[in-house]
């Protein structure tokens, strides 16, 4: 078997962007080109999916960047197909990168007869022959239970904290952090730590799922500016009800900083539309052309952060390292 001297990326149709950035990137911290293994992923005409390769593989450390955004389930069987076709091509090793991780709403039975989706897709992808997952953000991290196999979970909190102290130059004196439900506090609390700032909550009661009918804020906001902080923007009917809510309670403005902009629906429109000054969100999801060119919407970019993740996980280091600022400050310099 050769020796494994350089990490193998390959990509679906995912988000594409993201798979270029990251190459890109690693490119620029070995000093050699890193490019995404030559490879097809197409569909047969009734939808099938089909994988080719079209390099050798065979002992070489595989990483499939794919994020299972919308088409869910599109992706996440291009996803499973890459790694069978891997596998089968003799792989060393082969570690999903996905940066969303699809179906994790569905990480526990909140009702009687319905589903744990998150656990079966776990599932699938071990048998796939996945033996490796790196993620960002998931939407509740026992999620990382449910796989028998090491899971990486990045956080996009120190990218956030970065580009929150350069957007307010520095000064936290005025921000308050704001989370959007009882649920998302440890992570809004992250946040609020690393700049310095003080915490307060939303809490919200909902009649049915999408739908918010009562809204109370936990904390004075008066004269704050307020940033709510979330893993995921699906329709933005909270996000937006939020923001009315807190500048009724006296902030001064509103930002959002949300990992996973799935944005479906009349999410840009609300956005838009909405007294949010700015809403902030990573390329975990390939942004459509409305969420490219709103006016209130910012993308930062995850490319830095992947890269040294897959370079660490192949040179056997610390991953938990670029949750520092002091070892992320340098990749993100002049990108934020």
């Amino acid at each position: 078997m050769p020796s494994i001297d350089e990490p193998k990326l390959i990509s679906g149709n995912a988000n594409m962007p993201l798979a270029t950035g990251i190459a890109r990137r690693m490119t620029m911290y070995r000093g050699m080109s890193v490019g995404l293994v030559d490879a097809r992923v197409e569909r047969f005409n009734d939808q099938e999916v089909f994988v080719e390769v079209y390099e050798n593989v065979r002992g070489e450390d595989m990483f499939i960047i794919q994020p299972t955004s919308n088409p869910a389930n599109d992706n996440l069987m291009e996803l499973l197909i890459m790694s069978d076709a891997l596998r089968r091509s003799s792989a060393a090793r082969i570690t999903a990168v996905i940066p969303y991780f699809g179906y994790a709403r569905q990480d526990r039975r909140t009702k009687a007869r319905t589903p744990i989706t998150a656990k079966l897709v776990a599932n699938m992808i071990a048998e796939a022959g996945i033996e490796r997952v790196l993620t960002m953000d998931l939407h509740a991290t026992q999620i990382q239970g449910f796989f028998d196999m090491p899971v990486d979970n990045l956080y996009a909190s120190p990218i956030f904290a970065l580009d929150i102290l350069k957007q307010f130059d520095g000064d936290t004196s005025e921000i308050m952090v704001v989370s959007p439900d009882v649920g998302g506090v440890a992570r809004a609390r992250e946040l609020a730590k690393r700049i310095n700032a003080p915490l307060s909550i939303v809490d919200k009661r909902r009649e049915k799922p999408g739908e918010v009918a009562e809204m109370t804020v936990i904390g004075s906001v008066k004269d704050k500016k307020c940033i709510i902080v979330d893993d995921i923007c699906d329709t933005a009917g909270t996000l937006c009800k939020a923001a009315e809510v807190l500048m009724e309670h006296g902030a001064t403005e509103v930002h959002s900083y949300i990992t996973h902009g799935v944005l479906s629906g009349p999410a840009v429109e609300r956005v838009t539309n909405s007294v949010m000054k700015s809403l902030v969100i990573t390329d975990s999801i390939e942004a459509t052309e409305a969420v490219a060119n709103a006016k209130n919407i910012r993308i930062v970019p995850t490319a830095p952060m992947f890269a040294q993740a897959i370079l660490n996980i192949w040179n056997g280091t610390s991953v938990s390292s670029l949750f520092e600022t002091n070892t992320l400050g340098p990749i993100y310099e002049g990108l934020l």
